[in-house]
């Protein structure tokens, strides 16, 4: 069992207040518009670059296709992740991700990877393993730094995972703090109720930003406001190599 770092033990580890995970439901009214129509008129067009969209725990390809429609309106080569329901990340997944990453790369160039939530905590370490095939990482809502236990789906995660204990493996999670070497834009909302948006900032690095929005955390997915700081992020020339 590893040992918890001196910085990272006086961290708050408290998740998000049950008056913000009750406001949650604010993504009932979110929703149906963006299953209608995520406007992008207004939005720049793409170079038309793979693009691989990874769901959130317990979400499946269905919770982000109306993000993935919007993007193909913007010329862009989109994915799904294409492994059902997001239960947590197992050996074969992550093989079968890998795969696919290799095989878009090899026909259409680098890949930007878009996580919400846990997704993007994998995109991230997708990107970690072949930086070389990555373009572009960004994350929607993700826990990826401060603390693992600050989110309301710790008890969720353990009933779908049974192996998993509740143990935190610290070396690990130390070093996915430290984000990947490509272009990272973490999209967090203060009013998070599921996961601490403290959590979902990057460490400050040349190659990383936080942008904020407003909205809920269910609701990232299908907010207008996600979709252009996407747009506007994919349009990006890739990052030179260190």
């Amino acid at each position: 069992m590893s040992v918890i770092p001196e910085d990272i033990a006086t961290r708050n580890p408290a998740p998000p207040s049950k008056r913000l995970l009750l406001a949650e439901l604010r993504a009932l009214a979110e929703w149906p518009r963006a299953v209608v129509w995520l406007p992008t008129r207004h939005l720049p067009r793409g170079d038309g670059h793979p693009v691989m969209v990874l769901p959130g725990f317990g979400a499946s390809d269905r919770a982000t296709a109306p993000l993935r429609r919007a993007l193909r309106r913007l010329d862009y080569r989109v994915e799904g992740w294409g492994q059902g329901r997001n239960l947590g990340m197992r050996r074969e997944i992550g093989q079968a991700l890998s795969a696919r990453i290799e095989a878009l790369h090899d026909a259409h160039g680098a890949v930007s990877l878009i996580g919400w939530s846990l997704g993007g905590v994998f995109a991230r370490e997708l990107a970690r393993s072949q930086p070389q095939r990555i373009r572009r990482v960004i994350t929607l809502g993700s826990p990826i730094s401060h603390h693992p236990k600050a989110n309301n789906m710790e008890r969720l995660f353990q009933l779908a995972n049974p192996r998993h204990n509740g143990e935190v493996d610290w070396d690990a999670f130390t070093r996915r703090e430290t984000a990947p070497p490509v272009a990272c834009t973490a999209i967090y909302t203060e009013s998070d109720g599921v996961v601490a948006a403290r959590c979902c900032r990057e460490l400050p690095a040349p190659h990383t930003e936080n942008v904020r929005v407003r909205g809920s955390h269910m609701g990232l997915p299908a907010n207008p406001a996600v979709l252009e700081v996407i747009a506007t992020r994919l349009m990006q020339p890739p990052r030179a190599p260190e």
